[in-house]
C-alpha cells in the first residue's frame, strides 16, 4: 500500500496557484462563471492528493464532511429566495419601498441604511436575512432617489455585516471563539473595541459621501411615477409591514433560523392572497421562479422582477463546487504545509496578527467559504497566540474582522454568491463601497501594532517567562 505522506511546500502551491490562474483567465478575462474553473481546480487538487497517496473515498469523504456544515446555508438560502418571491407578489417589499422613498432623504440615505441593517442584522444574527428583506427594500429606495446602486450595496453589507458579526445569535460569531478557546461574550465585548471604531468610521464615510446627494435635485417627476406603478400594480398598506417585523422578532427571540424564515415565507402567501387576491398557482409559480413585473416601466419592472427557489440554484451550485475544493486541500493537507511556512513571519504580536488576518482572506479566496476562513487559520496559529502568551480572544477577533468580514467580497464565496445573486450586483462593484468590511481588518492590525487592547494572559507580563517554566514543568511532571 501507498503510505500517505505530507505535501511539500511546492507541492501545496499547486492547486492554490492553479485556481487563482484559471479563476482569474475565466472570470476576469472571458467573463465566465466561476462554477468550472472551479470544479477543474478540484480535480486538479484530486491528483495532487492521490499522488501524496491517498485513495479517491478518502478525498470523497474530504469532500462531504466538509459540505455538510455548509448544507444549512443552502436550506437558508432556498429558503429566502421563496421569500424574495413570495413578498414582492404580497406587496410586502412594495410597500417598503413605498414608504421608504417617502421618508428617507438622499443626504441621510446611506448612513441611515448603514444603521438601519446593523440593527436588524443585530438582531437576527444574520446578514443573509438582512439583505434578503429590509436590504431589498432598501435597495430599491436608494434606487428611485438616484444613489448609485453599488453604493447602495455596499452600505447595506457593512451594516448587516456589523451586526452579524457583534450578534450573539450569529453563527461565525459562536464558531471563532470556539475555534480559538474563549467565551462568546468576552470575544463580543474584545471585537467591540475594533469593531465599533470601524462602523463609526463607515458612517462618517457614508455620511460625507450623501452630502454630494443631498444638494442634489430630486427626480420628482420620476419618483411620482415609481409610486404610482407601485400603487398601480399593489395594494399599499401599512399592514403588509406585519411579516419582517414578524420575522425579525422570531429570530431575535431565538427561533433557529430556518422555521423563523419558513414562517416569514408562508406569511407573505397568506398576505399575497389576503391583500393582493393571488390564488395558489401564482404563489406557487412565484416562490418556484420568482416574481415578473410588467408595468411597463422600467425602475419598477427591474427593480420587482426577482426572487424564486430557481434564482438561488446558481449560488447553491457555486458553494457545493467551492466546498469540493476546499474539502480536498483541507484533506490532504494542502493547509498545513502552507501554513507551517507563514508562522515564521510570526516573530511579533503585530506580525502575528497580519499574517493571521491575510491567512482568513486567503482562504476566503481560495476556499470560498467564511466558515473555512475561520477555522483553518484558528487551527493554524492558536498556539503561536499562545506561545506570546496572549488571550485567545484576540485570535477569536481576528478570525472575524478578516475571515467574516472580507467574505462578502469575494464573489465566488458562499457569502459574495449570496449577496450577489440577492441584491443583483457583483460583488466586486459594491467591494470599493463596502467600508465596514475593508477598514475593520485594517483596524485590528494597526491595533495590534500599538499593542492596543491586545491582552496578555492573566499574570503575564512582556519579559516574564514564568508560565512557561511553569508548564515544562507540569509536561515533566506528566511525562514521569
Amino acid at each position: 500500500m501507498k503510505t500517505k505522506r505530507k505535501p511539500t511546500f511546492v507541492e501545496a502551491c499547486i492547486p492554490i496557484a492553479f485556481l487563482i490562474f484559471i479563476i482569474s483567465i475565466g472570470v476576469l478575462k472571458y467573463d465566465a462563471d466561476p462554477q468550472i474553473p472551479l470544479l477543474i481546480s478540484t480535480i486538479v487538487a484530486s491528483f495532487l492528493g492521490l499522488r501524496l497517496g491517498y485513495k479517491w473515498y478518502e478525498l470523497e469523504s474530504g469532500i462531504i464532511q466538509t459540505i455538510m456544515p455548509a448544507m444549512q446555508a443552502i436550506l437558508i438560502q432556498m429558503i429566502i429566495g421563496v421569500i424574495i418571491g413570495n413578498w414582492i407578489i404580497a406587496g410586502i417589499v412594495p410597500t417598503m419601498i413605498y414608504y421608504g422613498l417617502q421618508i428617507l432623504s438622499p443626504g441621510i440615505f446611506l448612513p441611515a441604511t448603514t444603521v438601519i441593517c446593523a440593527v436588524v442584522s443585530l438582531a437576527t444574527g444574520s446578514a443573509w436575512t438582512t439583505a434578503g428583506t429590509v436590504g431589498i427594500a432598501l435597495l430599491g429606495v436608494g434606487q428611485g432617489l438616484g444613489i448609485y446602486t453599488p453604493l447602495v450595496a455596499g452600505a447595506i453589507i457593512s451594516g448587516s455585516y456589523f451586526g452579524d458579526k457583534m450578534s450573539p445569535l450569529s453563527d461565525s460569531t459562536n464558531l471563532a471563539p470556539a475555534i480559538a478557546g474563549t467565551s462568546l461574550f468576552e470575544h463580543i465585548n474584545h471585537m467591540i473595541k475594533t469593531t465599533s471604531v470601524s462602523f463609526i468610521i463607515s458612517v462618517i464615510i457614508y455620511g460625507i459621501i450623501g452630502v454630494r446627494y443631498a444638494g442634489k435635485e430630486l427626480n420628482i417627476v420620476e419618483i411620482d411615477m415609481l409610486l404610482s406603478a407601485l400603487q398601480d400594480q399593489f395594494v399599499i398598506t401599512p399592514f403588509l409591514l406585519i411579516p419582517p417585523v414578524l420575522v425579525i422578532v422570531m429570530v431575535a427571540l431565538k427561533m433557529p433560523a430556518l422555521p423563523g424564515l419558513l414562517g416569514g415565507g408562508v406569511l407573505g402567501a397568506i398576505f399575497a392572497v389576503v391583500f393582493q387576491g393571488a390564488d395558489l398557482g401564482q404563489i406557487l409559480d412565484v416562490s418556484q421562479y420568482g416574481y415578473v413585473s410588467e408595468t411597463g416601466f422600467v425602475a419598477v419592472d427591474n427593480l420587482l422582477t426577482r426572487g424564486g427557489l430557481q434564482s438561488m440554484m446558481f449560488t447553491v451550485s457555486l458553494i457545493l463546487v467551492a466546498m469540493a475544493y476546499g474539502g480536498v486541500i483541507e484533506k490532504t493537507g494542502v493547509l498545513d504545509a502552507i501554513g507551517d511556512k507563514l508562522v515564521r513571519f510570526t516573530r511579533t504580536t503585530g506580525s502575528l496578527v497580519l499574517t493571521t488576518a491575510l491567512t482568513c482572506i486567503f482562504c476566503n479566496f481560495t476556499m470560498a467559504d467564511q466558515y473555512l476562513a475561520i477555522v483553518v487559520p484558528g487551527r493554524m496559529f492558536k498556539d503561536k497566540y499562545k506561545e506570546k502568551h496572549l488571550k485567545m480572544k484576540n485570535l477569536s477577533r481576528v478570525l472575524e474582522d478578516s475571515g467574516t468580514l472580507t467574505s462578502p467580497l469575494v464573489p465566488w464565496s458562499t457569502c459574495g454568491a449570496f449577496m450577489s445573486a440577492t441584491l443583483g450586483v457583483y460583488p466586486f462593484a459594491y467591494l470599493p463601497f463596502a467600508f465596514l468590511n475593508l477598514i475593520n481588518p485594517v483596524v485590528s492590525v494597526i491595533y495590534a501594532y500599538l499593542g492596543f487592547t491586545m491582552d496578555k494572559e492573566d499574570g503575564y507580563e512582556e519579559g516574564d517567562n514564568s508560565k512557561t517554566v511553569a508548564t515544562d514543568e507540569k509536561i515533566e511532571v506528566a511525562a514521569k
